[in-house]
Parts: C-alpha cells; structure tokens; sequence
C-alpha cells in the first residue's frame, strides 16, 4: 500500500499528465515549474553531496545530540509545549490574515460564507428575499422562493459565527489553525515514532506555508481539517490496545459529524476507514462494540442539525443548497459540469495531477519538489500500523473523492488537498528514520538530512516572499472597504449604485428574469453579448419569462460557435460575434468598462452608516428609488484617478434619468 501510493505521489506529482490529455484542464507552467525544479534541486543536491563527504571525513562536525535534545525538551513540556507552537501558529496565520490577505474575505466562497455566518449570528437561518433580488443576487447565494442564504453545507459558516460576534471573523481560520496543530501534536505523542520525528512531523505541518497561508483565510477547509485531526485523535484513543475508552468513540464520531457538516465529501473520505477499523474491532463485542455504537451516535447528532437547517432552508433534509442552485450537476460523478462541460474520468485524472503538481510547490515553497521526501519515505516503509494503513486509506479515499469532482479547487494552493497536510509532513519527517531502518551510510544519512533541511531554509528565504508578495498583492478589487470608502466620502443613509462590469449586469439580469445559475452560464458563454443584451431589455420590457427569453434567442443559437473575446477589454469573458453590429447602447457598456467598474458581492457585507449597497442596472434602477425614497444618491464605481482605487460619489437623479434616457434608444 505505501509503495503504490509513493508511484502516484511520484507520478502524479512529477509528470504533466493534464497536458497530455487534450480538449480539458492543462498545466501551461508545467515547464517553468520543472526548470525550477531542476535548478532548485541541483543545488539541493549539491549541499547534500557535499554534506555528506564532509561529515564522512569529518564526522565531529555532526551535533549528533542536538535535534534529539531539542525533541526531547519538546516531549518533557508536553502540553505546554504544544500549547506553546499552537501559539505561534496562531499568532503567524493573524499576521497573515491581516497583513497578506487585508483581513477580508476574498474569494467568493468565504464572502457567501461569512454573509450566511451572520445570519446565523442573528439567530435566523434565512433571511426574507428582496422584493427585485436582481440587485442584491450573487454567485453561491440562494435569493428565490422567498428565501435568502448560502448555498453551502451550514458547518463551515457557523464555524465563523464566533468571530461575528467578536466583530472579528479574520480571527477563526488561525484559531482553528493553531487547534489543529496542537491536537496533531497529541496525536504524533501517541504513534509509535521517536521524539525526533514526531517534533520534525508538527513543526512541517504547523509551518508550512500551504498551511499556514490557508490558515490566515476563512475558508471552510481550515475549520473541517481540524474537526478531521479532533476526530484523528479520538480515534487512537479509542483504538488503543493498553487502555481503550469506549466514550472516545464517540467524540470521534462527533467530530467525523462536525466535519460533515463543514466539508461532507472530506468527511466521509476520513469516516468510512474509521468505521470500518471500529467495526473489526468491534466483532469480539466489548468496549470495541461500545465505540463503535457511540461513534454512530456521534456523527448523527450534527448531522441531525445540518439535515434540520438544510429542511429549513431548501425544504428537504437531504437536499444541500449547492444542489438547489446547480442541480444534479454539481454531484460528485462524471456528468455534465454545472458550467455546461461534461466532467469525465480524463479530466478527474487531469484534476489529480494538478492538485499533486501543485502541492509540489504549495506545500514547503521547497527548493526543489515538495513531495519528494514524502514518496521515498513511503517508497521505503517495510511495514505498516495499522494507523499507518488508516491514514494511507483515508488519504486515498478523499483523492478518489476529488477524481470524480469536477471543479478546479484552487485558491491559496490546491485548497481540496489541505486534509492530506498533516500526513504529508508526517512521512516527510518520517524520511531519516526509514534511511536508518535500511541501514544507508551515516554521511548519506546526513547529508540527505542537510539537504531537505536546505531546501527548507531556501524555500523559506526565497519561495515564501515571493509567494507572500504574490498573495498580497493580488485580488484588490475584493479588498475594498466600501463602508470606509462611503464614510470618507460623507455619504449616510444613502442609496449607493455599485457600477458592475457589463458581463456581471447581463448575468445578474438573467437571474432576475428566473434563468438558473447553471442555464445563465450556458446563455452567457453562447451568445453575442450585445445581442444578448437587447433580447434581455425586451423580455424585461414586455414582463416576460424564461421561456419567452429562450423564444427570442432561438434565432441566434449559431453564435456560439462564431463568438469570440476581445482581450482589450478588462472583462475578457464578454464575447462578440466578429463584425456584428453593436449599438450606441453596447458601446456605451464598453465604455463604461473601460473606465472601470466595481465588484458587487462584498458589498453583501457592507451597510453602515444607513447606507444600502445595490447593483446598478441602469433605467432599471427607478424600481429602487421607489423602494428608497428620498434618500441621497450615490455611485460607487472604480476611481479615474492614477493609482486606481474606488471611489463613491454623489450623482443627481436627474443626470441619472439623462443617462437612462439614452439607454431608451431604438434597439434592433
């Protein structure tokens, strides 16, 4: 088992099979990663070769005592120790958070996520849906049947609950970070390792730079690795020959419900392997059997509650808001994908291969690929535990998991693979004791010692900055602080047009005309946007329906394959047809872009000072100053200025009813 899985870190890890499968996902880096890869290693290797001639010529050099004493220290403070690195982790994944990533939630998950999270904070699960939600809908939020909320599992946003209230939401992912660090330390205690490795385990874990950057995130993956390590520990507890304790069991299976309501594929990849150990335990009864009944009452009471809030929600207990939104399509399974692409085991494997290729760098930042500690460790394992065999199963099983996904987890690295951290750096540190074990030479020994510890140090002074510089500097649009920006302005208990992209106006209009999320994507990508536009204002002027949108589009179904991007435009996914005619309105939009435009979903998150943050859909904009009567106007939209920004300024209605008047000329 641990040789096959070092040939798939090898080869999945190694080689760019997603380029040589055509017509899906690729890896256009590929051969500057491996160029990198290359260099990087030769001088790796080269510190290690020259290591190892020293220390065979002269041995002295070799602190023999010193990493074992470090160990040692660290197993006699025990919990303080522990305590004390989940300190540290703590206090590097805030500075991150605040430093890097602004403190703001920057991708659309963790903004869905954390608007859901203060729903809950108010003690609701929904909120009553706006009377035209076209002005306040985004991606991954549910706005019909009367209902407003998130589409995701409601673990993962009530773990950010507890920063809502501490008006810190920033604070959560290094919390958990930190918790998960000192229960892997726990758990390493427990296995059967020397103090060495078990301290070099924790430290490449807690201060991995794939760790640690996800930690400072509000991603739904940082809180469900750890319920995963809480059940981790539980488990070896429960299991344990000398002294086991049936209540154990249950814990584990509470933290396996947990982390099911967060993330429940993650979950189950970790759940079935422990189910089944508990079970073969369990076949001479006793307290085994005990565990594993406990473990069962564990699991099912947060999924009660998820099952609850999701018939709350959807209206059916077994029905989950991505599967509300997207359909069937979002399913685990090779099918059509909800963005109209058939997801197949080709591209599942392309999927694999980036999530692998990528942890290459992600992982360490390492002078030379990430991963390749960790495949000779596995490479060389004579024999394994039985907790050995729980991780590689578990591992496995989540990887198998995202084979027959179809969506693309990157953010802050291969996000998917983050469960699969802690064991990566525990066979990683597990290296220098299998070399042992083999009886290498004791200069080779070391100098492969030196040369991972190398690869670390340069990755740390070379990699991290660069990727640090990378992280900070990118995504500015979704760090504007728009109740800053309102307030500096003077503007209160205003009504603020946020100027969209023309792309994000059509999508949104589809939405409001009853079109599904995964039917808007489809329209969007195969028609001529201006054309597209002008059947979208007709239907909306004659009050009509999806299926009277569909009627007028019928004539013009060839676009698609005729379409093509302008990449002048700063939003490349508006397509035209070449040499189509574009009216004054069109090129208007165009206009309007080029001058530069806002992003409307965190401004879900933004409303102080009595401000309301809507979309601005132009004419359509009088059904909100029906709504808002007699407040003040104001636009919020990218600034002229050189250095960018954004900027809200206050407009007259007036000039805004002169723009509309033009948007009312003739349309073909």
């Amino acid at each position: 088992m641990a040789q096959i899985a070092a040939l798939v870190l090898l080869v999945f890890g190694l080689l760019p099979i997603a380029n040589w499968i055509p017509g899906g996902h690729d890896a256009p880096w590929y051969s500057q990663r491996l160029a990198d890869w290359l260099s990087g290693g030769s001088i790796v290797l080269g510190i290690g070769v020259i290591a190892a001639i020293a220390f065979n010529r002269y041995p002295g050099w070799w602190r023999t005592g010193l990493w074992s004493g470090v160990a040692g220290r660290w197993r006699r403070g025990n919990r303080r120790s522990d305590a004390l690195i989940a300190v540290v982790v703590f206090v590097v994944c805030a500075v991150i958070a605040q430093l890097v990533l602004s403190a703001k939630p920057l991708l659309i998950d963790e903004i869905i996520q954390l608007y859901q999270a203060r729903i809950f904070a108010t003690g609701h699960l929904w909120l009553p849906a706006a009377t035209y939600p076209v002005f306040s809908s985004a991606m991954h939020l549910i706005d019909w049947s009367g209902k407003v909320y998130g589409q995701f599992p409601a673990g993962g946003p009530a773990m950010l609950v507890p920063g809502v209230w501490l008006h810190a939401p920033w604070l959560v992912g290094p919390a958990f970070t930190a918790i998960g660090a000192y229960l892997l330390a726990r758990v390493l205690r427990r296995m059967e390792l020397g103090d060495g490795t078990a301290l070099a385990a924790l430290l490449l874990y807690a201060f991995a730079p794939f760790t640690l950057f996800l930690g400072g995130s509000m991603m739904n993956h940082v809180t469900e690795t750890t319920w995963l390590l809480a059940a981790t520990l539980a488990l070896l507890i429960a299991v344990a020959d000398d002294n086991p304790h049936d209540l154990a069991g249950f814990i584990c299976g509470l933290c396996l419900g947990v982390a099911a309501t967060i993330r429940p594929t993650d979950a189950a990849a970790f759940a079935l392997p422990t189910a089944g150990w508990l079970l073969w335990r369990a076949r001479h009864g006793g307290p085994a059997l005990r565990a594993l009944l406990l473990s069962g009452v564990g699991v099912a009471l947060p999924m009660a509650v998820l099952l609850y809030i999701n018939s709350q929600q959807t209206g059916s207990a077994l029905r989950f808001g991505y599967i509300e939104m997207w359909g069937s399509s979002h399913e685990l399974g090779f099918h059509k994908a909800p963005w109209g692409v058939a997801h197949t085991p080709a591209r599942g494997l392309e999927l694999v291969n980036l999530y692998f290729l990528r942890l290459q760098d992600y992982m360490f930042e390492s002078a030379g690929p990430s991963l390749l500690f960790a495949s000779a460790a596995l490479a060389l394992t004579r024999r394994l535990r039985a907790f050995d065999r729980w991780i590689l199963l578990s591992c496995a099983m989540l990887v198998l998991a995202y084979f027959a996904y179809w969506h693309d987890g990157f953010y802050l690295g291969p996000r998917f693979m983050l469960p699969l951290a802690p064991w990566i750096a525990l066979w990683t540190a597990r290296l220098p004791a299998l070399l042992r074990e083999r009886n290498v030479p004791l200069p080779v020994l070391r100098g492969t010692v030196t040369a991972g510890v190398a690869a670390l140090l340069i990755g740390c002074a070379m990699g991290v900055p660069v990727r640090t510089l990378q992280y900070h500097n990118g995504m500015q649009s979704m760090r504007l602080d728009a109740d800053a920006t309102a307030a500096a302005a003077g503007a209160t208990n205003a009504l603020i047009l946020v100027r969209e992209s023309w792309g994000a106006q059509l999508v949104s209009r589809l939405w409001g005309l009853g079109v599904s999320r995964t039917e808007t994507e489809h329209l969007y990508r195969s028609y001529d946007a201006c054309r597209l536009d002008n059947i979208i204002a007709a239907t909306e002027a004659d009050q009509g329906g999806v299926d009277e949108l569909h009627r007028r589009l019928a004539p013009f179904a060839g676009d698609s394959v005729q379409l093509r991007t302008d990449k002048s435009l700063p939003d490349t996914t508006i397509r035209f047809v070449p040499n189509a005619p574009h009216t004054e309105l069109c090129l208007r939009r165009v206009a309007e872009d080029r001058g530069g435009f806002a992003s409307y979903p965190q401004m879900l998150l933004a409303g102080q000072h009595g401000n309301r943050f809507e979309r601005d859909l132009h004419e359509r904009d009088t059904l909100l100053l029906r709504m808002y009567p007699g407040r003040p106007l104001w636009l919020l939209t990218e600034s002229p200025r050189i250095g960018g920004g954004f900027q809200v300024e206050k407009v007259s209605v007036d000039s805004m009813h002169a723009e509309w008047q033009q948007d009312r000329a003739p349309r073909p």
